[in-house]
């Protein structure tokens, strides 16, 4: 007699408690023996070996203290990241931001997830935080979320926030005051619906007004929907399944497809919160597979330029015409650039005085899955035979790697990477901050390809002060992770049904729980508990992030010397977006440009940090402002602390 009613759902559930019984949940590690670690010991002990060889000081090390910081972020992935794993660019993670948005004098915390809730986190001071996405209502839960940036967009005096999606409108996100904002994407011209992805906030025509350039990677997906499904249970969303576009899984041939390729966009501040798309009125025509961007005034003419990436070809690099239009000088100033570029920061690493760039490059990385060790160092030169000039369209004209260009000071560069140890595997962003605070600046940059690759470990590069940079992740306990972990429960299979024709199925039945590598996509540094070093907060892909906070304060005994800046713009923008800082103390000269450049896919407001070495006091700080005008501070400017600059009246 078949069972029907309540008691064909008893019997139901009396058969499924005993499969489970019978067949209780497996764990499956990919690849094979990603949860190792023998071989962390053993690159950290190298690396320990080389402490006599640093000048610079690292007698200090950084603590993750994500448990108890509050901030209780998981990043989510789709599935086609995860369990339907394939080269697409979903897999490109998400950015990390930061600014005081209820102007309390404490820098607060927004993470983009990219199948979930986004989340804002308010700092409380002490390095502890509190969620307040409902709140502000900024959690964008629906879309598939890319990239955050932080600005001052209509010059009230509080951070705006712009939020990139994948094929679902963008979001701005008018702060109100007091860390509530009101979504006005609608109404404000940025609500661009494409394969969006890194936003540079800039002011490119110099009317005090900040403009927004938006970065489009070409299409990489199609039209079919999908649900999430391999999401393990302790990560499922109450009352919501995420839902995705299925991606291309050629999508990393799409540089060949000319019909795939995508404008990146510049769209120009009319007042208001209201934007209009000027792309084709300035002459910008990028085209191409770009994913990040940054906004330098390289020919040092007062006008911001624009460094366009591109992740499956030549990058572009457009000079700023007077704020009228914009000139391709790519092939003139940067013949050779990386095939993969996926990061960039500019920032003066020679304390020259001018701007020196380095960009990270993922994608020719990936050609090959190398054990940890010295080849990680190595440009990715074997991409020519094996690939091919079919596939790579490189016309003999890429670096297989990343770049370090420093600047002669005359307009043009040398790519010094290897010269210079910039050179690290599978980067992905790069934030920049004087770790040590002795007025030379360092570079953590984001590593990892996760599943269904091994761990990567992220890279710490200390400026040695001798134009070069030294390794130095494990010395600073940035490596190995907290608990030495290395991996997580990725997805889950359900064997015995609807997944049982998955590859990790073979040869099983019943629940499997895959578990794969962790790994970091983004960060951003910033003294995020007031004891005046810098710390440094991660966004991981498909798992909580790190928040790692340094002990340089305690380990210096009251030597650490270190001055923040703050700029107020009034014939600018408020923000002083573009402006030229230079700090004199201690007979040294520390030049720094209020670009916003926090990360990779994140833009930030927030002050500029400037280590002091060992100087006592400040002599002066010049100011070359956006507007044209010039301002200073002289006299005894006193160390640690927060210097708040207004730009004067140019009457």
């Amino acid at each position: 007699m078949r069972p029907n009613g309540f008691h064909g759902a008893l019997l139901a559930a009396v058969l499924l408690s005993a499969a489970v019984e019978a067949a209780p949940q497996q764990t499956v590690y990919v690849p094979e023996g990603v949860e190792t670690s023998e071989w962390i010991a053993g690159q950290r002990a190298l690396q320990l070996a080389t402490r006599g060889e640093f000048d610079a000081f690292v007698d200090f090390t950084f603590e993750d203290r994500q448990p108890e910081s509050g901030i209780d972020f998981l990043h989510r992935i789709v599935d086609d990241a995860g369990k339907f794993y394939k080269p697409v660019h979903y897999d490109h993670g998400n950015g990390v931001a930061a600014a005081d948005v209820d102007s309390d004098g404490l820098l607060d915390v927004y993470l983009v997830s990219q199948a979930g809730p986004n989340g804002l986190f308010r700092n409380l001071g002490g390095g502890r935080f509190e969620d307040i996405t409902e709140a502000a209502g900024v959690a964008a839960l629906e879309p598939i979320g890319v990239a955050a940036a932080f600005a001052d967009l209509d010059n009230d005096g509080d951070a705006d926030l712009y939020v990139t999606n994948v094929r679902s409108p963008n979001r701005l996100y008018r702060n109100d005051g007091g860390g509530a904002f009101t979504d006005i994407s609608a109404v404000s011209g940025l609500d661009f619906n494409e394969h969006s992805s890194g936003a540079v906030i800039f002011d490119y025509d110099r009317d005090g007004l900040l403009d927004v350039f938006l970065t489009v990677v070409g299409e990489y997906t199609s039209d079919e929907i999908l649900e999430v499904t391999g999401t393990i249970d302790e990560e499922r969303i109450d009352g919501f399944t995420p839902r995705y576009r299925f991606g291309y899984d050629d999508a990393f041939q799409g540089h060949l497809v000319p019909e795939r390729l995508r404008e990146s966009r510049l769209f120009r501040n009319e007042g208001g919160n209201r934007f209009a798309d000027v792309t084709t009125d300035v002459g910008l025509r990028d085209v191409g597979f770009s994913g990040d961007a940054t906004a330098t005034d390289f020919n040092g003419d007062g006008w911001p330029d624009l460094y366009v990436l591109d992740m499956q070809g030549h990058d572009g690099y457009w000079v700023n015409d007077g704020g009228e239009r914009f000139v391709d000088r790519s092939e003139a100033v940067f013949p050779d650039t990386p095939w993969g570029a996926m990061g960039v920061k500019s920032f003066d690493y020679d304390n020259d005085g001018d701007m020196d760039m380095m960009l990270t490059d993922m994608h020719s990385d990936m050609s090959l899955n190398l054990f940890a060790g010295p080849d990680e160092k190595l440009k990715a030169e074997w991409l020519v035979e094996e690939w091919g000039e079919e596939l790579l369209r490189s016309e003999g004209r890429s670096i297989f790697g990343n770049a370090f260009y420093r600047n002669r000071g005359d307009g043009s560069f040398d790519e010094v990477s290897d010269a210079v140890n910039a050179e690290n595997f599978w980067p992905w962003g790069l934030s920049v901050g004087d770790l040590n605070a002795d007025g030379w600046a360092d570079v953590f940059v984001a590593s990892s390809m996760s599943f269904p690759f091994r761990y990567q470990v992220n890279s710490v590069l200390v400026n040695n002060a001798d134009g070069r940079f030294m390794d130095a992740e494990y010395i600073l306990g940035v490596e190995p992770r907290r608990g030495g972990r290395l991996v997580k429960p990725w997805f889950r299979l359900d064997c015995g049904g609807a997944d049982g024709g998955h590859p990790e199925c073979a040869g099983r039945d019943g629940d499997v729980v895959v578990w794969g590598a962790l790994g970091t996509r983004s960060s951003v540094i910033f003294d995020l508990d007031g004891d005046g070093d810098l710390d440094i907060v991660t966004n991981e892909f498909g798992a909580a992030p790190q928040v790692l906070v340094s002990g340089l304060a305690d380990a210096r005994a009251g030597g650490l010397r270190y001055l923040r800046v703050e700029l107020v713009g009034t014939g600018s923008n408020r923000d002083g977006l573009g402006a030229r800082v230079t700090v004199t103390a201690g007979g040294n000269r520390w030049t720094q440009v209020m670009d916003g450049k926090s990360g990779y896919l994140a833009q930030s407001r927030m002050p500029l940090y400037f280590g002091l070495g060992g100087a006592e006091a400040v002599d002066r700080v010049e100011v070359a402002w956006p507007s044209g005008v010039t301002s200073s501070a002289s006299g005894e400017i006193g160390v640690n602390r927060t210097l708040t600059l207004t730009e004067p009246d140019p009457r």
